[in-house]
């Protein structure tokens, strides 16, 4: 949120528009510069994503949806049909939706061991459609809104960026604070007037606005992270606060014997429903003959993502997993998660993070166009602020946001570096004197 007059210069009404404005203006112009490009993308593929359910139903309406008919064909039956069509490497798991118009996904590696989905009619036997898991359109979405389709490399400038983010809206938040001639009425008010000083205005409301509904969707990310999200999973495990999920393995039992025919799989989504778990219901099979059917309810609604694991001999329910078993902070995770992707609280969910995400793009662009319109000719327009010892405060707070943010604070000594060595002698971001 840059406050700046018609003239570029900071507002003179400001009482408090000394040393410590001037260099918090600094500090959210150069954070500016790298987060805005990344907020921008964030908030176009964040809010597309929101909408992955209705967006793949119309992609794939031919292969998610079927004609029902009289009598269905059995799970296995499926399967081979899968198995004919292009080969089975290793069969990953079946979903069914107990939807008499959905056909059934099952999850496999090819021949290639390339992880793949197929969808198939389940009265006709028919594979609908095959797809490659990591080509489908929303899951390359999600890789370039995670980690711009680069893999552990590129996720590392996206967390970065969601770091400085927060430095970002905190000293915007400093900026558009009513101070002076400026009242919180004017602060709260819709955008006024035209040209540079409506983009300025446009900046500061978005800006505002921004902070309330997009910083809880940063910290809601930051546990998908790389370094952040790592360290908090570290934390977990040594304080044993971690998801007690079963779905890969951990405490989950064997089943009581090695020896028998294996359960149908129509007769392991029976005991979800006999268990009372929410369908769709997305099962993986036993990795060998000792292990066991390890089931859950694939529900939006986390609190109804109940785990079974299920004898494959007798059908017996070894163990069940609820939401509310796991401890509290991963708990506090899982609907973080939730939140996240609008899926917490229903369709309010959806239209408030869609709010956030043309708030996004509202502040990107109101951002870039006020500081174009001010910035001298010739210059990147770096807001003037005179060198200045900080206050221990001041670097008390620097150095807690390096340890609770790792990358902003990584970044920061490598910029500090870089000035030192290289962007001093050559004069970039810094203002004109003359």
């Amino acid at each position: 949120m840059i406050d700046t007059n018609d003239t570029g210069e900071m507002p003179c009404t400001d009482a408090t528009g000394g040393l410590l404005y001037r260099l918090v203006w600094k500090w959210h112009f150069l954070a500016a510069l790298y987060v805005l490009p990344f907020m921008m993308m964030l908030s176009l593929t964040g809010g597309i994503y929101l909408f992955k359910p209705q967006i793949e139903s119309w992609l794939y309406a031919d292969a998610f949806y079927v004609s029902p008919e009289s009598d269905t064909l059995s799970y296995e039956d499926q399967i081979a049909a899968v198995e004919v069509a292009v080969g089975i490497t290793r069969l990953r798991g079946v979903t069914t939706y107990d939807d008499p118009n959905r056909s059934t996904k099952i999850e496999f590696n090819d021949i290639h061991k390339v992880r793949s989905y197929a969808w198939v009619n389940p009265y006709t036997g028919e594979v609908l459609k095959v797809a490659s898991r990591d080509k489908m359109a929303m899951r390359v979405l999600r890789k370039f809104h995670g980690e711009l389709l680069l893999g552990s490399f590129g996720t590392k400038f996206v967390e970065a960026a969601a770091h400085w983010a927060v430095v970002m809206f905190a000293t915007g938040l400093f900026l558009w604070w009513p101070r002076g001639q400026r009242t919180l009425i004017k602060a709260v008010s819709l955008p006024t007037g035209i040209g540079r000083s409506w983009w300025r205005e446009t900046h500061l409301f978005t800006g505002f606005l921004a902070t309330i509904l997009i910083v809880p969707i940063i910290f809601s990310g930051l546990p998908w992270t790389d370094v952040w999200g790592g360290s908090l999973k570290y934390i977990q495990e040594q304080t044993d606060t971690k998801s007690k999920s079963l779905r890969f393995g951990g405490s989950a039992p064997n089943s009581t014997t090695n020896e028998g025919d294996t359960i149908t799989y129509a007769m392991v989504f029976e005991v979800a429903k006999k268990q009372g778990l929410v369908a769709p219901y997305e099962t993986r099979p036993p990795k060998n003959n000792e292990a066991a059917f390890w089931l859950r309810s694939a529900s939006i609604d986390r609190t109804e993502q109940t785990e079974l694991i299920i004898d494959q001999y007798s059908g017996t329910v070894l163990k069940r997993h609820n939401f509310g078993d796991n401890p509290a902070l991963a708990q506090t995770v899982s609907y973080g998660i939730s939140f996240h992707q609008g899926e917490l609280y229903g369709w309010l969910n959806i239209a408030q993070n869609t709010f956030a995400a043309l708030v996004g793009v509202v502040l990107s662009v109101s951002g870039f166009a006020a500081w174009w319109m001010r910035r001298p000719a010739g210059s990147l327009g770096v807001p003037a602020a005179p060198d200045a010892a900080l206050s221990n405060g001041m670097i008390i707070l620097i150095i807690g946001l390096a340890i609770f943010f790792p990358l902003m604070g990584g970044t920061l000594v490598l910029a500090l570096v870089l000035d030192w060595l290289i962007f001093r002698h050559l004069g970039w971001f810094r203002a004109r004197t003359n």
